[in-house]
């Protein structure tokens, strides 16, 4: 018994730990989980997002984070000109422990862009965002104590979980956002947003217990403005509350056009980094191919943590398909 209790001990300490939610260093490749609002906020008729997170990965899957969104726009045909309507799906895995701690979600977003002017330069958009939660404690891969042996973790357990139902929770959560984005140019953008998910602080039950998550604020903003005849420079912030935690993170990247003037899609280079305060460093190197575009970074630890993780936090990996039809309606819209 007392094995058991120090296993729902330490699994209550992962759960407390969850209550601060994933997060990204590439934010502004993860539209949906940033803000419901940036749904169908694009230039394109489909958008297809993944995003791959490995935290700490010297340690064996401590923390691995995965997405998968599509949004596109819809009665095009029965909004005004300067106005859009998106309508998203994403799915959405947390894994902690080496998968013994496993966290899904499905989402379903929508959002309204109201045109402000008569070329559509400056919108407003309002989104929501609905999701089912549910998560997992994988008994199996948990190690307990008369497992050891000589060769490790090798031995069988006695503990006997008469419960299993209560290994698993699952809840409905609602988040919501509003975005204000402008351009005075064809070679400028910039925006400003807010969200807050876990708007109904929805509650987890296991073992009995029931904990609260709390809601999740998050202010970001940034744009990207011509250098040159060809190159553009990009920027973006965010800072981000949560139960008494916050996050901010800043930084830009340059784009680095490869092809000649006036190539209709042309292939862009990415330079560029981004800093979360008084944590790490993430530099970021990205490639743009037709209407793809994939980014990596990876977290240079700063804080008093880099002696345990040697100074290496998260490698991440970005992929984003926009497709962009030849056509005469063109979304001004923020690119990161």
């Amino acid at each position: 018994m007392r094995k058991l209790v120090t296993i729902f001990f330490l699994t209550t300490i992962v759960l407390v730990t969850h209550a601060q939610d994933p997060h990204f260093s590439q934010f502004f490749a993860s539209p949906l989980t940033l803000n419901p609002a940036l749904t169908g906020k694009f230039n394109g008729a489909i958008r297809v997002a993944g995003n791959y997170r490995n935290q700490w990965p010297e340690i064996n899957k401590a923390y691995t984070t995965s997405t998968a969104s599509a949004d596109f726009h819809i009665l095009q045909n029965s909004i005004g000109y300067t106005d859009d309507w998106g309508v998203g799906l994403m799915a959405y895995n947390d894994n902690s422990a080496n998968g013994a701690v496993n966290f899904n979600y499905a989402s379903f977003s929508t959002a309204f862009h109201k045109g402000l002017d008569e070329d559509g330069y400056n919108q407003i958009g309002v989104g929501f965002q609905a999701t089912y939660a549910n998560m997992l404690i994988n008994t199996t891969n948990l190690k307990f104590e008369d497992q050891l042996t000589s060769s490790g973790f090798t031995g069988v357990t006695n503990e006997i979980f008469s419960n299993p139902a209560s290994l698993k929770s699952n809840y409905v959560d609602f988040n919501a956002g509003i975005l204000y984005s402008g351009s005075s140019t064809d070679r400028n953008n910039y925006y400003l947003g807010v969200s807050m998910y876990h708007i109904t602080s929805p509650k987890q039950t296991f073992t009995g217990a029931n904990y609260i998550l709390n809601p999740r604020t998050t202010i970001h903003g940034g744009g990207y403005f011509g250098v040159g005849l060809k190159n553009t420079f990009h920027v973006s912030a965010l800072y981000s509350m949560q139960a008494g935690a916050n996050e901010t993170v800043l930084g830009g990247a340059m784009q680095i056009n490869l092809n000649e003037e006036g190539t209709e899609k042309p292939t862009s280079l990415f330079v560029g980094s981004w800093l979360r305060l008084n944590d790490a460093i993430m530099p970021y190197i990205g490639l743009e191919f037709g209407d793809f575009r994939l980014g990596t970074t990876y977290d240079i630890n700063t804080s008093s943590l880099k002696t345990a993780s040697n100074s290496r936090g998260g490698i991440e990996i970005s992929l984003i398909y926009a497709h962009r039809p030849n056509t005469d309606r063109n979304i001004h819209c923020p690119k990161f």
